[in-house]
């Protein structure tokens, strides 16, 4: 009787030591399977003018391009804002300049993965240029060494819902608004009607907000000589792009 109790008691002590290393096993291979973060060491640095004037227009599309991914992939570069605003001080080369809507859903410079010095960024509802707008874009690329001009039209605009559904805004006292709209009506008329002229119209409403990114970019091309000088000798590209709210994804246009 002895002998056989004490034979079970072996036999239990060792299935529970089977059952230990089958788990030990099973969560070490879990363990490999689950992928290993990375600690990213914060970014201190801004850009220089070495690295500005290394890099060609179409490289910087290609790193804006780079950072978006990041962006959408929520998986953004960690900064230390605190030693890039220190170091910013000194002095800005900024590699593009974005001209966006003011609408406060678009945050540019998290949209491309960008810090302290690395754009500067022109905001105007329905991102139309005007004076202001095409003086602020010269400074920074004839001037500050910028090599990128980006017009980023973005979907539910809300300019350009009013642009199409013909708003009256000065009849409301927005006389300001109302001359605002009028520089986007050219791209709604220029836009191939496929159904209802309404800001309800899904399609034609996104076919005219790209439009009206192209147009602005034939626009500062018009408005300044010396950048479509920059341009043509292959040291500056101006380029329209989309940004989907939706995706987060930008969609360059040309």
């Amino acid at each position: 009787m002895t002998t056989t109790i004490r034979k079970i008691s072996i036999a239990m002590l060792c299935l529970g030591l089977m059952s230990c290393e089958n788990n030990k096993k099973e969560t070490d291979t879990n363990m490999a399977s689950e992928p290993q973060q990375v600690q990213q060491t914060p970014i201190r640095s801004i850009m220089t003018a070495e690295e500005q004037g290394s890099m060609s227009p179409d490289e910087i599309i290609g790193r804006l391009k780079k950072g978006n991914e990041n962006f959408v992939s929520n998986n953004l570069t960690r900064r230390d804002h605190s030693a890039q605003r220190r170091m910013a001080t000194i002095g800005q080369y900024p590699k593009a300049i974005v001209l966006s809507c003011v609408d406060s859903r678009v945050p540019v410079e998290d949209v491309f993965d960008l810090g302290i010095g690395d754009i500067f960024v022109a905001r105007v509802a329905g991102n139309i240029e005007n004076k202001d707008i095409v003086g602020s874009m010269e400074f920074a690329t004839a001037v500050a060494g910028s090599k990128v001009v980006i017009v980023m039209g973005h979907t539910a605009c809300g300019a350009v819902h009013h642009a199409i559904d013909n708003t009256d805004a000065a009849s409301m006292g927005m006389n300001a608004l109302a001359d605002l709209l009028n520089e986007i009506k050219p791209s709604v008329e220029a836009t191939e009607k496929n159904g209802d002229v309404s800001s309800k119209n899904l399609a034609f409403t996104n076919d005219v907000i790209t439009n009206n990114a192209k147009r602005t970019v034939k626009d500062i091309r018009a408005s300044s000589p010396r950048m479509a000088e920059l341009e043509s000798n292959g040291k500056l590209k101006i380029v329209a792009a989309v940004y989907d709210m939706e995706t987060g994804k930008v969609k360059f246009l040309n």
